[in-house]
């Protein structure tokens, strides 16, 4: 493909992934309610436990101004449109970079979507668990019969959640990120193993720096995973490459994959020219 035709299915895998997130978003709309209650839920946990361990101790949620409430809806409405969507724009994703593959190497594109969704969503499912005992630790070094009454602003709280959601989500991806890599032959479960303890260190100085938080509960719980995550990668590279050597060692069949790689792509290339370049030229349109 050319530059043009590259930047022109760029467009149209950035505007099919955009309308997903615009429909999501307008869904979560008509549900705002409930996800708004949803979302403060890790608040309500950290009031309920900070009552118990701190009894002295006042934490009040507040709306600061006008435009607050407002303010509030379009975050909550986009970060959940943003996750509801995430297997629609992560494949379109990967579809763009795939096509640079051989077609029998494209099945991978529905099993590393079908990976990154869970992994992506997992994440994020931990920052939220994690919230209340995080908010709980950061609130609670307010020192104890001083009359100080803590007013949390339910914007900057909401912000705070999301910021910590999204790493994590993020940040599960990573493993898939380097098995993806191995797949394509450009690291081994070798270089992995060779650099494991550094693949440890890394992984609790990113949860350090990538966290919002500063209480070392939050690094530690992102660390852990991430770390365990990495030792799982590793096993499925080695894996991977026993299965490539055992190929490779039989001519027969090395030839005969070969073969059916290439009879897929060219059977591939002749679908793409009836069915890529129509969509094109009607995402032109619109």
């Amino acid at each position: 493909m050319s530059l043009y035709d590259h930047l022109r299915e760029l467009r149209y895998r950035v505007l099919f992934a955009g309308v997903a997130v615009i429909v999501g978003m307008a869904v979560s709309a008509i549900f705002y309610n409930q996800l708004y209650g949803v979302l403060k839920w890790p608040l309500d946990v950290a009031i309920a436990d900070l009552a118990v361990t701190h009894p002295s101790l006042e934490l009040q949620p507040t709306n600061n101004d006008v435009t607050s409430p407002f303010i509030i809806m379009m975050k909550v409405i986009a970060i959940s449109g943003l996750v509801f969507t995430a297997p629609v724009w992560l494949y379109q994703l990967w579809a763009f970079i795939m096509p640079g593959l051989l077609a029998n190497e494209k099945k991978w594109a529905r099993i590393f979507v079908g990976c990154a969704t869970p992994l992506f969503l997992a994440g994020v499912a931990t920052g939220y668990l994690l919230m209340p005992k995080a908010v709980g630790v950061l609130i609670g070094f307010t020192p104890d019969d001083q009359g100080i009454l803590n007013l949390l602003t339910m914007e900057n709280f909401l912000s705070f959640l999301i910021r910590v959601m999204l790493v994590f989500g993020v940040s599960y991806l990573i493993p898939l990120l380097m098995l993806m890599l191995n797949f394509l032959g450009i690291i081994t479960s070798k270089h992995m193993k060779k650099f494991r303890p550094f693949i440890i260190f890394g992984a609790f100085a990113f949860a350090a720096v990538a966290t919002p938080s500063t209480d070392p509960f939050s690094m530690i719980a992102l660390a852990l995973p991430l770390t365990i995550l990495m030792m799982i990668t590793e096993q499925i590279a080695k894996w991977n490459e026993k299965r490539k050597g055992k190929l490779s060692d039989d001519p027969l069949a090395r030839d005969k994959v070969l073969q059916d790689m290439l009879a897929a792509d060219e059977a591939a290339k002749l679908e793409a020219e009836q069915t890529d370049a129509p969509a094109l030229d009607s995402a032109d349109k619109k």
